[in-house]
């Protein structure tokens, strides 16, 4: 493939590589390769059962660790927009029907009154109609009642993100997800001093507003929950783009120009790498629940917080002894015991190594990042599935897959994804810094040949897409991972607008 003087100055301004565009075209003619599995992840075989001595234990560890200094943030991946939120309501008002056709959308209107956002709504098609949202109704006139929601003339709920949207009522007012996390960190992530630090990856074209936000509900939730926050945002990096291209392999082009998109969310390892912490708790914003449904999730979240600390104090002190020599046999064989018991990385060639080989191979698997993630039962709701697999060196691991990763043409393979029982439903606690206490730089433990392939279509024309490694999946491949079952009750995504009437969801 032949760059033009154009075609360089648009990479560079980018800031990617001409031999990282090479590899993105390499990766989309080839494909990726599927990976080995071992076995599902299960509880008491890759998944941790949480007794009461293990809360009461990990909680207690985690308080410790506060109390010590311990620095956290909670991470919060929020740049995507609401659209996709309301693609039943968008196909009712650009259809043809003109009442309600479908069960979505006579739910929809049959509960109005109960979605958080009513009254602002309400005031939107006075504004617009001058009529009340049941005037509007009675009248037959859905489709303004629906104009009034989406459209940017009304709330412009179609275009903002789902930060900013009203998820929940309160005594006298509504609360978004980017109040709900702001709570939720003041319950389980406030520091030493109160000070609760909080980050969300952010789109460009939503910044400011989500700034505007932040200073208007800051001071009185940090007056409510007794802390200080702590409060900054990013944006997904140029860089971390990926180029799409056609059949042929060449790259996709309009008017002349290459066509990148952005990478997915793999591509926040370049953001959580930017963040000064020791723990970074991760979590979608639309998962959160108003604050009297949240004691099952704080409770928890200083279980995976506590289990991480306490395991990645454990590994650490091994690390130490390591690095001044090799160890005494007895305690090599403790070493590997740990990583193969509580971490599930396994060597088959262990025993025939000599200690100076045991050692090597220890202190590499155990200076690691550590991360500890939340596993849900399985009850149709989507998510990556926890895995044992097989890495390149023949060690095992633990790892999040997706589908995608798993070889459907593999009759064991498809057995084993049948026998999962449990997904991830985006809630990790991350250890981020080494032995040392020096920060890791998270962009090296990427897995590149876990990424995946996606067929789109753009003004009339199919390109392949290349999404990077996911961030829970082959971005975070080469880390140290526990997995640990929650209860259900702290997973409670809105992935659409009537997801909020769900009890969880109605103060």
């Amino acid at each position: 493939m032949k760059l033009t003087a154009a075609d360089i100055e648009f990479l560079a301004k980018k800031g990617i590589s001409v031999e990282t565009l090479d590899a993105q075209l390499k990766m989309l003619k080839e494909g990726f390769p599927f990976l080995q599995l071992v076995a599902p992840a299960t509880p008491g075989h890759g998944i941790v059962v949480v007794t009461p001595d293990t809360l009461k234990t990990s909680e207690e560890i985690w308080k410790e660790f506060l109390e010590a200094g311990g620095k956290v943030v909670k991470m919060v991946p929020a740049s995507g927009a609401a659209s996709r939120m309301f693609k039943d309501l968008f196909a009712f008002l650009n259809g043809k029907a003109d009442k309600p056709d479908s069960d979505f959308i006579k739910t929809f209107f049959g509960e109005i009154e109960n979605f958080a956002f009513f009254p602002a709504l309400n005031a939107a098609t006075i504004r617009l109609f001058g009529k009340s949202v049941h005037t509007l109704l009675k009248e037959k006139r859905y489709k303004d009642v629906v104009f009034a929601l989406l459209d940017e003339k009304g709330l412009n709920y179609g275009q903002l993100p789902k930060a900013l949207l009203e998820f929940h009522k309160i005594m006298g007012g509504s609360r978004t997800p980017l109040a709900e996390h702001l709570a939720e960190g003041a319950q389980y992530a406030a520091g030493k001093k109160g000070l609760t630090a909080i980050h969300f990856t952010v789109s460009p074209e939503h910044r400011k507003l989500v700034e505007t936000k932040i200073e208007e509900i800051k001071g009185s939730l940090e007056k409510k929950y007794g802390v200080e926050f702590e409060v900054s945002l990013s944006e997904q990096k140029p860089a971390t783009d990926t180029v799409a291209a056609l059949d042929n392999g060449e790259p996709y082009r309009e008017e002349g120009v290459l066509f990148f998109r952005p990478g997915g969310h793999g591509a926040l390892i370049e953001n959580l790498n930017d963040i000064d912490a020791d723990v970074v708790f991760i979590k979608n914003i639309d998962n959160v629940v108003p604050d009297e449904k949240r004691d099952v999730t704080n409770t928890y979240k200083k279980v995976i917080g506590g289990i991480l600390v306490g395991l990645k104090q454990k590994a650490d002190e091994y690390c130490h002894l390591l690095k001044k020599g090799v160890p005494a046999p007895e305690k090599l064989a403790e070493m590997e015991k740990f990583l193969r018991l509580n971490l599930h990385v396994e060597n088959p060639d262990f025993a025939s190594l000599d200690d100076k080989g045991k050692a090597e191979f220890l202190l590499a698997k155990l200076n690691r990042p550590m991360r500890v993630a939340g596993m849900v039962k399985n009850e149709g709701e989507p998510g990556g599935g926890p895995f044992i697999i097989r890495e390149k060196d023949g060690s095992t691991s633990l790892q999040i897959l997706e589908s995608t990763q798993i070889d459907m043409d593999d009759k064991k393979a498809v057995k084993m994804l049948k026998e999962s029982s449990h997904f991830n439903p985006v809630d990790l606690a991350c250890a981020v810094k080494d032995f040392e206490g020096k920060p890791f730089h998270l962009p090296d433990y990427v897995d590149r040949a876990t990424g995946f392939i996606s067929s789109k279509s753009r003004k009339g024309v199919e390109f392949k897409a290349l999404e990077l490694p996911g961030l829970w999946n082959g971005a975070m491949s080469n880390w140290n991972t526990i997995f640990v079952e929650v209860p259900a009750e702290t997973f409670n995504p809105v992935k659409t607008v009537n997801d909020l009437l769900r009890p969880a969801h109605q103060a």
